[in-house]
C-alpha cells in the first residue's frame, strides 16, 4: 500500500467513525439538549391529527409525549409530509420517526426501528352501490374497478401486490381519496384499518361500505437514524414497560375505541 493509499484509508475510516458518532449518540444529545425532536405526519388518524388549535395529537403524539416525560425533556413535534419524512430523518430535522410506520424491509436499508408497538392492517372502503358485487379485496381484482390508496405507504404496495389487474391510482392524503370515493370518482380505497374505521365513522356511513376484515398483518415501529444503538435498546425497553403497566391499552382504548375525540379534529 502507498503512503497516500494509506492515508486515504485513514481519513475514511475516520470520517466513517464521525458519522457513527454522532448517530450512536443520539440519545446523549437529547438529553443534553432538553428536546425530544419528532417528525410525524398530522394526516393520519388516530396516529397524529391537528385539532382545532393546530395542535398535532392523536395515538402516537401521546406516546411521543410519554416518552418525552420519560427521558425528562420537551416535545417538539414537526409536521413532516410522509414522502420527506424518512429524509428529515435522515437530514437531522429530528430523531425519530412516530406516525403509525410500518416495519418494512425495504425501510430497513434506509433507517432502524424499535420492537413493534402496534399491529394494524390494510382494509378496504368501497362505494356502497358495489356492496352486492364486491364482498372482498379479491373482487376488485379487475381493470374495471378504480382502486386508490395513499403514495408511498404500505396500502399502495398491497394493492399493486394483492389487486393488480385493478386500476389503480394514488393521493397525496387518505382524506383524499376517501373524498373522492365518497364522489364517485373512484370505486374502492385501500388503506390501513384504523384510519379507514375513523373515516367511515366521521362522514361515510351512508354512502360507503368498510369491509373490516384486513388482508395484510403489518407491525408498526418508530424509526431512527442507522447507527442509534442506545436509542433502540432504550426505545424497547419502553415499549415492554408501556405493554407491561397497561399505558398502552389505555391510549388504544382512548384513540381507537372511543370517538369524543372525533369533534376537537380540525376539519
Amino acid at each position: 500500500m502507498t503512503k497516500f493509499s494509506f492515508i486515504s484509508a485513514i481519513l475514511i475510516f475516520s470520517f466513517s467513525l464521525v458519522g457513527f458518532s454522532s448517530y450512536a449518540n443520539t440519545l446523549e444529545g437529547i438529553k443534553k439538549n432538553g428536546t425530544l425532536k419528532v417528525c410525524t405526519e398530522s394526516k393520519y388518524m388516530p396516529f397524529a391529527m391537528l385539532d382545532k388549535q393546530n395542535q398535532i395529537i392523536g395515538f402516537d403524539a401521546d406516546m411521543a409525549g410519554l416518552i418525552a416525560k420519560e427521558l425528562g425533556v420537551q416535545l417538539q413535534l414537526s409536521d413532516t409530509p410522509w414522502a420527506d419524512i424518512i429524509t428529515a430523518l435522515l437530514d437531522g430535522k429530528c430523531e425519530i420517526i412516530m406516525g403509525g410506520m410500518t416495519i418494512t424491509d425495504e425501510r430497513r436499508k434506509k433507517i432502524d426501528f424499535s420492537d413493534s408497538y402496534i399491529s394494524i392492517g390494510q382494509t378496504v372502503l368501497i362505494r356502497k352501490e358495489l356492496s352486492d358485487k364486491i364482498k372482498s379485496y379479491r373482487d376488485l381484482n379487475d381493470s374495471k374497478y378504480k382502486v386508490a390508496s395513499k403514495a408511498e405507504t404500505t396500502g399502495e404496495a398491497a394493492v399493486k401486490q394483492n389487486i393488480p389487474n385493478a386500476t389503480y391510482s394514488s393521493f397525496k392524503a387518505e382524506q383524499d381519496g376517501v373524498a373522492a370515493l365518497i364522489e364517485g370518482k373512484i370505486d374502492a380505497f385501500v388503506y390501513d384499518s384504523p384510519s379507514n374505521a375513523v373515516a367511515i365513522a366521521r362522514q361515510g356511513s351512508e354512502k360507503l361500505v368498510f369491509l373490516d376484515q384486513p388482508f395484510t398483518l403489518e407491525r408498526l415501529g418508530w424509526g431512527v437514524r442507522k447507527g442509534d444503538a442506545a436509542f433502540v435498546e432504550w426505545l424497547n425497553g419502553f415499549v415492554k414497560k408501556i405493554n407491561k403497566d397497561g399505558i398502552k391499552y389505555k391510549l388504544y382504548q382512548k384513540w381507537f375505541k372511543n370517538s369524543d375525540w372525533f369533534n376537537t379534529v380540525k376539519q
